[in-house]
């Protein structure tokens, strides 16, 4: 009784990289998430408020609905998109901001 195998057994492993046709994922630096993408042509606030991250459900079933951009006001009255990855940090302030009354004071709801 022999050990080897009658047929050869071919597991899948990555193919070369170098033998591929295109760049894989990872090389195009691509997310898992197309609206987490910034495009790179040059866009109005207008049309970066129609722009949608995520439009699924949740874990719990419930319908989830991320826009790209949070289209904040600025003091100056202006518009100003910000992406919902990128300038996260900048729209946790402004959510900060729109929690303290004019004195500064945080307020709780």
């Amino acid at each position: 009784m022999t050990n080897e195998p009658k047929e050869q057994i071919n597991q899948p492993v990555s193919e070369d990289r170098h033998s591929q046709d295109e760049p894989n994922v990872k090389e195009r630096n691509l997310t898992a998430n197309p609206g987490d993408r910034i495009s790179d042509k040059s866009e109005s606030v207008e049309e970066k408020s129609k722009q949608v991250a995520v439009d699924s459900p949740d874990i719990t079933g419930d319908h989830i609905t991320v826009p790209t951009y949070f289209v904040v006001d600025e003091p100056d009255g202006e518009k100003k998109a910000l992406h919902h990855v990128k300038d996260a940090e900048e729209i946790s302030d402004v959510i900060r901001q729109a929690r303290v009354d004019e004195n500064g004071n945080r307020i709780w709801w």
